[in-house]
């Protein structure tokens, strides 16, 4: 199967992006691609917790899955929304969680999955990111699973800071996951230190193909995205990378090579509880 990472700058407004990436994925479509994914935060990114939970839409009310299941089902291609804010209700409570849609070529939402791991950090004393004030927490993991040219395939879905947990990568590879996705706004100043270092060690980790679609630019004149979407093959090659700027990257997948990679370093099925003295 062909896989795609669409890299782009999210507006504030959602019809703002949807109106630019709708023509990216129209373009992406006639290169026999059979799985699209767009990054973290894929149709609006808002500088508060009051804009994000103003805007976010819960399932049944959202514009963005409403057309982005339209096209996939007009091009016959499944598509990976990265995330989109959506408000669900948590002991009849609305809350705004960060939630990954795959949806398939049908058009039907195949598999959602709830951030688990909120970017809950101090870089600096002027650089800190408190993401559990504007979004819950989901609380279990998700495969989502597709047919392509008679063959299953089946994706692990995480997102952005979930990187830096290895357990969870390792968890859907043990499951069965192919393809684990990372839809991503990954900071420039984290994403230079270590962004293709996590995705390349994620990947060997696990034997899997790794898919990060990230976006790139600057916001609200406050934080720079790191860019370089990836796509890296099981045994930690960089079989893509969409660098700073707005592009598309395209890659093969074969199942043949998680196989040969687990095969050749068997850690995936290895487990010790270890004495420390």
């Amino acid at each position: 199967m062909k896989v795609a990472c669409l890299q782009y700058k999210s507006d504030q407004s959602e019809e703002e992006t949807l109106r630019k990436i709708l023509p990216l994925i129209d373009k992406t479509a006639k290169k026999n691609v059979d799985l699209i994914t767009l990054p973290e935060c894929s149709t609006f990114l808002n500088k508060t917790s009051s804009e994000t939970f103003k805007n976010a839409k819960d399932e049944k009310n959202s514009l963005t899955l409403k057309i982005i299941r339209e096209k996939a089902k007009e091009l016959d291609i499944n598509i990976l929304i990265g995330s989109l804010q959506t408000l669900d209700l948590k002991k009849s409570i609305q809350k705004v969680f960060n939630r990954s849609f795959l949806i398939n070529n049908k058009g039907k939402i195949i598999c959602k999955y709830d951030k688990i791991h909120m970017f809950d950090v101090k870089i600096s004393k002027t650089n800190t990111y408190q993401e559990s004030k504007t979004y819950e927490s989901g609380n279990s993991a998700k495969i989502g699973k597709i047919k392509v040219n008679g063959k299953y395939y089946k994706i692990g879905m995480t997102i952005c800071y979930d990187v830096r947990f290895p357990y969870l990568f390792r968890d859907l590879a043990i499951h069965g996951a192919d393809i684990i996705t990372v839809p991503s706004v990954f900071m420039k100043i984290t994403g230079e230190a270590h962004w293709h270092s996590l995705l390349r060690a994620r990947a060997i980790e696990t034997g899997c193909f790794i898919v990060a679609p990230a976006q790139c630019g600057s916001y609200f004149d406050q934080r720079e995205s790191y860019g370089h979407s990836l796509i890296i093959s099981p045994w930690g090659e960089i079989l893509r990378d969409a660098k700073t700027n707005k592009r598309i990257i395209i890659s093969s997948i074969n199942k043949d090579e998680i196989k040969n990679a687990r095969s050749k370093i068997p850690s995936l099925y290895f487990e010790k509880k270890y004495e420390i003295n």
